[in-house]
């Protein structure tokens, strides 16, 4: 007989069936999971809110929807989470920041509105950097979110607590976004699938910069075939986001069958410009050429790309400081000192440096653009570390990288950000374990609004090499 947390880490699209089936009701397996985050939360400080009461009556409508055999689609009496970025009617919203600690907005974000309208049980709202500006999930109300496979290690942000919910089953699905790898960051260090879809194809509203956008939203789950569920509730264009990809949602379930025999896939290491740990680095490798085994045709990629990291922390810091100024200089006391830093930088860039960052930007999206011209999927590692210490010292950062400091942000994420500046799809794939049982994460990379492909590679590396039988050591 299956246990409650059998039942936490069952996926959702065995959820539903049983559900359909009448063999488990909405109510005990949410039931099950509030239990579960009730046990764990104060551990892992995955969860900033927790609508408990909110989430049950919630369950009791779909078990009665259930019961009527009215269920109003694949994700009705399925618990998952919500960023802390992404507003909730209702529900207290907090940005991770405490200018917004008591933030209770009046409507729904695109991502939540259509969650929320899928009957699915909303069962809080996860944990994120202040205002989602780094790759740490720790923020100024509270303790860190703390990574399931070692509580003292960080769980990557600033969908840090989405990852850390999901690979501790505290729901089989979250909602993440990523400006700069923040679905991939923590779905890497805490051995999860996370899918940055290609830029608009979940439509981002509220928004303060609907022209400049680099942020994306995204699934976040165990399986890939739970993120696909998951995608095809949230995506589809919407007027209110005009960079909204204006095309209905492909059925990515269905892209997860078939096989892979003749795809071109290119292998790159380091894309030319990136530090890797050699541990971290050979397991993503050794994951990466295994697509031969399923009928690719793996050959390393020559990149010459040129390193966008000043430019892309020019584009970043800029935004951020835009944003973010006018608070800063009123109540600096509520901003950590690396993000006072990186608005103060931002602050200083001239009209014509941001501008020439931009153009950059576009020379950069041309060469990647030549490159998948030779190539259907892009592999390279996810992270080029595992999970470091959640309280690494004054620099937040890493002693060393493959030789070189690492106490920027951006150096810990060389693999991701370049996919946030071209707006392709990029996955996180779990695809092994070092030597002191951490995560580590394969990144698979498509052409433009090619998200089928991805799902498609991910489901066929995911039969060839499962990963979500593994479960971190908290019961």
């Amino acid at each position: 007989m299956a246990t409650s947390t059998d039942l936490c880490y069952t996926p959702a699209t065995e959820l539903g069936s049983l559900i359909r089936a009448k063999q488990v009701s909405p109510v005990e397996v949410t039931t099950a999971a509030l239990a579960r985050v009730e046990r764990l939360n104060p551990t892992l400080n995955a969860f900033l809110t927790v609508t408990a009461d909110h989430a049950m009556d919630l369950a009791r409508a779909a078990e009665a929807r259930a019961r009527r055999g009215e269920l109003k689609g694949p994700l009705d009496g399925i618990p998952y989470s919500i960023k802390d970025l992404e507003a909730t009617a209702g529900i207290r919203t907090t940005m991770g920041s405490k200018f917004f600690e008591q933030n209770v907005p009046d409507q729904d974000g695109v991502a939540a509105g259509r969650l929320r309208a899928s009957g699915g049980i909303l069962l809080g709202k996860t944990n994120t950097s202040h205002f989602g500006y780094k790759d740490m999930c720790d923020n100024l109300l509270g303790a860190p979110c703390a990574n399931p496979w070692n509580v003292k290690r960080t769980s990557g942000a600033s969908s840090g607590g989405a990852g850390a919910a999901v690979a501790a089953g505290l729901g089989p699905l979250a909602h993440g976004s990523d400006g700069s790898g923040s679905i991939r960051i923590p779905s890497a260090l805490c051995g999860i699938f996370g899918l940055k879809p290609s830029l608009g194809r979940i439509p981002a509203w509220p928004s303060a910069d609907l022209w400049n956008a680099r942020s994306h939203n995204g699934p976040m789950a165990r399986t890939v075939r739970d993120a696909a569920l998951m995608l095809s509730v949230m995506a589809g264009p919407d007027s209110r986001d005009p960079l909204s990809i204006d095309a209905p949602p492909a059925d990515y379930l269905a892209a997860c069958e078939g096989d892979l025999r003749g795809l071109r896939v290119g292998w790159s290491r380091d894309l030319g410009f990136a530090s890797v740990d050699g541990e971290v680095g050979d397991i993503a490798e050794r994951a990466a050429r295994r697509f031969a085994e399923l009928g690719c045709k793996v050959d390393e990629a020559r990149i010459d790309w040129g390193n966008p990291f000043d430019f892309h922390r020019i584009i970043y810091s800029v935004n951020v400081a835009a944003r973010h100024y006018e608070r800063a200089l009123a109540r600096p006391d509520w901003f950590e000192d690396t993000f006072l830093r990186m608005i103060l930088d931002g602050a200083q860039v001239s009209a014509i440096q941001f501008q020439q960052a931009n153009l950059a930007r576009t020379t950069f999206a041309e060469k990647v653009r030549g490159t998948f011209e030779a190539f259907d999927l892009l592999l390279t590692p996810q992270m080029p570390v595992a999970a470091w210490p959640s309280d690494p010292g004054p620099f937040e950062g890493l002693a060393d990288l493959g030789g070189k400091p690492a106490h920027s942000i951006f150096e810990r994420v060389p693999f991701m950000y370049p996919f946030n500046l071209t707006g392709q799809p990029a996955a996180n794939v779990p695809c092994g374990f070092t030597k002191e049982r951490l995560p580590v994460g394969l990144q698979i990379v498509a052409r433009w609004h090619c998200e089928t492909d991805v799902f498609r590679a991910a489901a066929c590396f995911e039969a060839l090499q499962p990963w979500a039988q593994h479960r971190p050591p908290l019961d």
